[in-house]
């Protein structure tokens, strides 16, 4: 059963249409919007599955309101995948053109979850119960639809997932983020511009380079300085700057370092980002074509090592962290049915494993080697060493390799649940065209081959990263169920953070080991829902912990 939710067609109220497992309406009622709650939790014990035109515009406001679900289809989520996947193709909804389900997700403000303000309708008004009709179809006259249905039901509870982490919030204890500040750049200037400690090692490096109105955030003042004190360089990153021997270039990368913390995590951060105890991640779920999340703001996805020590548990609570190791070279082994691949990383760590094998000498060159095949490497210690991971792994490397071809020829390549990368642009395929013309110059045929094997190595990429990203998916969704299947006395523990393929976990001290059994248990299920009975695992690291800064999975 699905119920779809939708603006009532007058006052503050929500329509709700329950149709069956074809999307055909069985009854439609309208529900005022402070009868919501009690509706919503007699209808959840009938298990059906609620539809969302968009769970970022909706889902925000009926958790304010105490309202959660347990399983969901966001349209405008899966109407993506199911127009690209080439499991579609010959369906109504494969290539359709683009149209209002493609608006911009416009999630509610922080300040404004609580507010059912539901005479603020969209402009553009969209039937969701004809929509879902027409995506159930599609599934059911795909190639797959076992597949494409775990793949949108993982993706329709990741973005729930993401609207809960944002509402709960990581706890961040700010009087220690900003001791670190502090501690690290000096006292917070009391009308902007830079602190203490960056104004003396801007003043270092302007004398060491003799440039005393260097402004060092300028590239192209810092690279003309640099080229004037006789450092002969084309880059002012961090790793060029490394390479470089010159007074200058100690307290430059420091200051670049120190710079990065202010502005990406300082005081201005914190204010806007923390309250009441808790960064609040914007996730934007799907955000990259592989499927992974993307963030919209505070830097969701990138939590530095420095301001970590402020990400201390409430009292009485503690975090579970887990992240799963070599999480794509796995992926890719049960993809291809590689199965000495699969042995060598049985419940252990695969790196290893290929040394132990045989395959390779040391660890390093073993992910070195590993990188190389899913990266597509042609250089260095990667092109060296793989020759010896395909004599190993025909399988698993044959298939990021025929992933590569594809894209190479401006072919399509599909995950395993079914999301398809894009297409090349037109512009792409006319260069292919003219370059392969009987007229056309060597240096054409060289761009071309360029061209074309950079899109090779973006598909390559593809099918492994997409399809871990599908694993993390239903992993999440796996560990979700389990933790709201635990007892609650105390708090009942909860997501607080995701990262690609790491999850924390924020759960009452007393139920610390069932929580990090139940992320173990989640994983091996994700692992089976998609792989069935490949003798593949994935095992995590997992760390018990008051502060995340001490997690050492």
């Amino acid at each position: 059963m699905h119920i779809v939710l939708d603006h009532a067609a007058a006052g503050p109220a929500v329509r709700l249409t329950i149709t069956d497992d074809a999307g055909r309406p069985s009854d439609d009622r309208t529900v005022a919007v402070d009868e919501l709650p009690a509706t919503v939790a007699a209808l959840e014990e009938e298990h059906p599955r609620w539809v969302f035109a968009r769970t970022a515009e909706w889902y925000p406001r009926l958790l304010a309101s105490g309202i959660r679900f347990a399983k969901s289809h966001d349209l405008s989520l899966c109407r993506t995948i199911l127009r690209r996947s080439t499991g579609t193709a010959g369906t109504a909804l494969h290539g359709a053109p683009r149209d209002g389900w493609d608006e911009p997700v416009v999630a509610p403000a922080a300040a404004d979850v609580g507010l059912f303000e539901w005479d603020e309708r969209p402009a553009v008004r969209l039937d969701p119960v004809a929509e879902l009709q027409r995506q159930l179809e599609t599934v059911a006259a795909s190639s797959s639809p076992g597949r494409l249905s775990r793949l949108l039901a993982a993706e329709s509870c990741g973005a729930m997932i993401a609207c809960e982490i944002r509402a709960d919030g990581l706890p961040w204890r700010r009087d220690v983020h900003e001791r670190l500040l502090s501690e690290a750049l000096g006292p917070r200037p009391r009308f902007g511009g830079r602190p203490a400690k960056l104004e003396r090692l801007v003043e270092q490096v302007r004398e060491k380079l003799a440039a005393p109105r260097l402004n060092p955030d300028s590239q192209p003042e810092l690279l003309r300085a640099l080229r004037n004190a006789g450092v002969t360089v084309n880059s002012t990153s961090k790793w060029a700057l490394r390479e470089i021997e010159h007074p200058a270039i100690a307290p430059l990368l420091e200051y670049k370092s120190l710079s990065r913390l202010l502005s990406a995590n300082g005081w201005a951060w914190l204010d806007e980002w923390v309250h009441e105890g808790r960064f609040r991640p914007e996730y934007v779920v799907a955000g990259v074509v592989t499927g992974r999340w993307a963030s919209s703001g505070g830097g969701a996805l990138q939590l530095p090592a420095q301001v970590r020590p402020a990400v201390v548990a409430d009292e009485g609570w503690t975090f579970i962290v887990a992240d799963a190791a070599q999480l794509e070279p796995r992926i890719v082994a049960a993809m291809a049915g590689d199965r000495a691949m699969a042995r060598a990383g049985q419940g252990a760590d695969l790196y290893q494993g290929l040394v132990d094998a045989g395959t390779v000498d040391t660890r390093k060159h073993a992910k070195v080697a590993m990188l190389g095949a899913l990266y597509g490497a042609t250089t260095g210690e990667s092109a060296r060493l793989m020759p010896r991971l395909v004599r190993a792994y025909p399988r698993a490397t044959g298939l990021v390799e025929a992933a590569a071809r594809a894209g190479e020829r401006g072919d399509q390549v599909t995950t395993w649940l079914g999301r398809s990368s894009p297409l090349p642009a037109e512009e792409w395929r006319a260069f292919q065209r003219v370059s392969a013309q009987p007229d056309a110059t060597a240096a054409q045929e060289r761009a071309a081959r360029a061209q074309a094997r950079d899109w090779g190595r973006f598909t390559r990429n593809f099918v492994a990263q997409g399809t871990a990203a599908e694993w993390a998916l239903c992993w999440l969704a796996e560990l979700r169920h389990r933790l709201n299947a635990l007892p609650d006395s105390d708090g009942r523990p909860h997501l607080v953070y995701f990262l690609h393929d790491e999850v924390v976990v924020h759960s009452p001290l007393a139920l610390a080991d069932q929580v990090a059994r139940a992320v173990q248990d989640a994983a091996d299920a994700a692992g089976r829902g998609l792989f069935g009975d490949f003798p593949i695992d994935f095992p995590l690291g997992v760390a018990i912990t008051s502060c995340y800064a001490d997690a050492k999975p």
